[in-house]
């Protein structure tokens, strides 16, 4: 097939024994001005966790910051992202990146990581920014009690769409969605992207589709993306990370396909690699790595390879090259529509074949039907990934 090109939008897993956990909010709220700070477990599972911090400056600006805070039954960090987290046994430091070490007044910086508990798992309570106890509140109106045994829930992301511009984009917690139409140009039809609304992680989503033309070419890729794609859009993503850790990258998904007719088609991954650890927009990437769930009357770039087994299913691999980059595809040999992986799985299969090094970075973790022509809908009920 014709290999797509990416459209140039500049920016910014989950196992089964995954559970969403309560959420823990805290916010630190007193007579005082100086800062506040939003501190929610945004997933929890057996012996883990993943957390997202909200810093509002209620002060001075700041060009740097430094944000401590100390834990009280043993929890230790173990990855963060969009800052820099040292811990000393119970005491926790989180200092700004290069690209976000500014707040202005009532402005905010957002950062992310994931930890390891035993036995219990409490919200800190108190925070100090740059050395100062954070005791402003940064939610309007009366402000919430704070208590461990109750946390307060995530709120909902409302429903989106249809939106059926090519520059339409749906932004959903961690995610973000563009009605990506980049082969369009030589192609006749249209493609509308919608969200079902949603806490954010999972997310649900849908695409409808109709397209003619050239059957070989893509026309258009509405996909939920995690992390790089021609620059950074969404913060708290997890990503990057270095194949050479052997981090977990844990995903569900969940879809239904509709197709009016015979469709030209697939329901597929698709992860990006670079050398570096923070690609900019236009740092191409070196390594591509897609993984399809689903197809109709499609096949990948390169050629066939042979087969593996890889989560108890047989996947027909594919090797080829699209522009600048490596392309390896896994494809089921059998269509589904209900999925549960470990994307470590696939690029330790990669790196064992000698075609890619395990000292490149995952970047990015995108989702969603690649169209060439037909029409149809593909519905996700449910899509979610974890970075362990």
């Amino acid at each position: 097939m014709v290999k797509r090109k990416r459209i140039a939008l500049l920016a910014a897993a989950v196992a089964s024994t995954v559970v969403t956990a309560a959420v823990g909010v805290v916010v630190a709220h007193a007579a005082g001005v100086g800062c506040a700070v939003r501190y929610a477990v945004s997933a929890q599972w057996q012996g883990g966790f993943n957390a997202d911090v909200t810093i509002t400056n209620l002060g001075e600006p700041v060009t740097s910051w430094r944000l401590t805070w100390a834990y009280a039954a043993g929890q230790r960090v173990t990855q963060a992202w969009n800052a820099t987290v040292t811990q000393d046994l119970a005491q926790v430091t989180a200092a700004n990146m290069p690209y976000n070490g500014t707040i202005g007044l009532n402005g905010t910086a957002n950062f992310g990581f994931s930890g390891s508990w035993s036995g219990s798992n409490p919200v800190p309570t108190v925070f100090a920014l740059n050395g100062v106890t954070c005791t402003g509140s940064s939610n309007p109106g009366p402000t919430p009690t704070p208590s461990r045994t109750t946390p307060g829930p995530i709120p909902d992301w409302p429903p989106v769409g249809p939106l059926c511009d090519s520059s339409d984009v749906i932004e959903v917690g961690r995610y973000w969605i563009p009605n990506n139409q980049w082969g369009a140009a030589d192609a006749t039809g249209s493609q509308c992207i919608w969200s079902h609304g949603g806490p954010g992680n999972p997310i649900r989503w849908g695409t409808s589709y109709h397209w003619s033309g050239d059957p070989s070419s893509v026309k258009s890729y509405a996909a939920a993306i995690l992390g790089w794609h021609w620059g950074w859009r969404r913060s708290n993503t997890g990503l990057p990370v270095q194949v050479s850790t052997n981090r977990d990258v844990t995903t569900n998904w969940q879809f239904t396909v509709t197709s009016n007719g015979v469709s030209n088609m697939n329901v597929a991954y698709d992860m990006w690699f670079h050398p570096m650890a923070d690609p900019g927009s236009a740092d191409q990437p070196t390594d591509e790595l897609m993984i399809w769930l689903y197809r109709s009357n499609a096949s990948p770039a390169g050629s066939r390879q042979g087969t593996v087994t890889i989560a108890g299913t047989t996947w027909e691999v594919w090797r080829g090259y699209v522009g600048t980059w490596n392309v390896y595809s896994y494809v089921r040999t059998s269509n589904t529509t209900s999925a549960t992986l470990n994307i470590r799985d696939f690029t330790n299969d990669v790196v064992s074949r000698g075609w890619m090094s395990s000292s490149k970075y995952l970047t990015s973790v995108q989702a969603g039907p690649e169209i060439f022509t037909g029409s149809g809908e593909v519905n996700t009920t449910l899509y979610q990934v974890t970075v362990g």
